[in-house]
């Protein structure tokens, strides 16, 4: 029987399906168990705040992972730009919230193809400016495309600055025949700590003015929409932004949005310590998100005393925070024979190595440990990989994802 060919793309099983022998590492490894948990988790909490969920899409850009959402009872899946909404919709996506403002025409004419082809595609708008570029766009081929305001905070990305703004630019989408006004957008993640607190006042005043500038577009009639929207939610602050939502007095005719996108896999970092600060608001919620992705690398070197290269580096784990020793195997070995990674920490990335200081005493390394890493910011990990193992509990491999970046 001829050997198996060797894989295009790395991370992927070769021989069988063993992460701890089977697979070239380094490899991305998304843990069902934790996996699973967490989209039921998310789904479950926006249920039971009244909430419809779309998650966003950006983090992994892994149609499977969309479909698992959806399958879960998300209501759409949001995206941050319009080839990735095209991707999406490739893999049979129909409602897309593309959480960003559409410029340029040749997105424009993604966009256009997308809605042709019976894509429900909602976009973002901040300046009249843009209304008038999508109003020419659009209305010479016939379509119509729903845009929701972007209300923004000073000092922000994106978005209008003060109800004047928000007010005006409504008016402009109302004088324009290809354009819907569909509701109101924010993002609270651009809201920044002061004097070293977590914004947690700001983050709810803000979910406030969201709902309150809505209700000001109703009340002057320009918002012509069955159901309205009002959006808002990445994954650090949703716990804030569903109680705003839910506790506004909206009714059932707005339709409240979430879209946290990193849930789905949660961290050993940056949302890690967001989770920890929501449960010290939130003691109730006993049980939070789990961390499902993690990197497993092998050791390549052991050059001195105290150090061990590892073969992973920045082309295969995002840098917003280094990452983490969780624990070690043997190449070969079972899932169940972990050994320790205690004290061993991660001081420098370069392309393809890490350097790891070990603690002093540690004597039991040797060259060819698999070790797996914890990861922080789970879209400046997943955009390094185009196929990512599935795994079980003992470490199998159970399906290869692809993703569209």
């Amino acid at each position: 029987m001829p050997p198996a060919s060797p894989s295009l793309d790395k991370g992927l099983p070769e021989t069988g399906h063993r992460l701890l022998a089977d697979v070239s590492l380094p490899a991305a490894v998304l843990h069902e168990r934790p996996l699973a948990h967490n989209l039921a988790w998310m789904q479950r909490f926006c249920d039971a705040h009244g909430a419809s969920l779309a998650p966003h899409g950006k983090t992994s850009m892994a149609p499977a992972l969309f479909h698992r959402q959806l399958a879960a009872g998300a209501w759409a899946i949001t995206l941050a730009t319009a080839p990735q909404c095209r991707a999406a919709f490739a893999h049979g996506v129909t409602r897309l919230l593309m959480a960003n403002q559409l410029v340029g025409r040749a997105n424009m004419a993604i966009a256009a193809e997308l809605l042709a082809a019976g894509a429900e595609l909602y976009v973002l708008v901040d300046s009249v400016a843009n209304v008038r570029e999508l109003e020419a766009f659009f209305g010479e081929r016939g379509l119509r495309l729903p845009v929701l305001i972007e209300l923004g905070v000073p000092g922000g990305r994106c978005g209008c600055r003060d109800r004047d703004q928000v007010m005006a630019l409504a008016r402009a989408v109302d004088d324009a025949a290809a354009l819907e006004l569909a509701g109101v957008e924010g993002y609270e993640g651009v809201i920044r700590a002061e004097a070293g607190h977590a914004p947690a006042a700001a983050v709810a005043a803000y979910a406030r003015e969201l709902v309150t500038t809505l209700q000001a577009l109703d009340t002057d009639g320009l918002l012509r929409v069955a159901r309205p929207l009002v959006t808002a939610s990445g994954s650090a602050w949703h716990d804030l932004i569903a109680e705003a939502f839910r506790d506004a007095g909206l009714g059932e005719r707005v339709r409240r949005v979430m879209r946290p996108g990193c849930y789905v896999t949660h961290d050993h970092g940056l949302y890690g310590e967001a989770q920890a600060r929501l449960l010290a608001r939130r003691p109730e919620f006993a049980e939070g998100l789990q961390p499902a992705l993690e990197v497993f690398a092998q050791v390549q070197s052991l050059p001195e005393p105290g150090l061990a290269i590892v073969a992973m580096g920045r082309r295969d784990v995002g840098g917003d925070r280094l990452p983490v020793a969780l624990r070690r195997y043997r190449e070969g070995g079972a899932a169940d024979a972990a050994l320790s990674a205690a004290g061993w920490r991660v001081e420098k990335l370069m392309d393809q190595h890490a350097f790891v200081a070990l603690p002093a005493g540690v004597e039991d390394v040797a060259v060819g440990d698999v070790v797996a890493f914890g990861i922080s910011h789970p879209c400046l990990t997943f955009d390094k990989w185009r196929k990512l193992c599935r795994v079980n509990r003992d470490l199998e491999v159970v399906e290869v994802l692809d993703t569209c970046f």
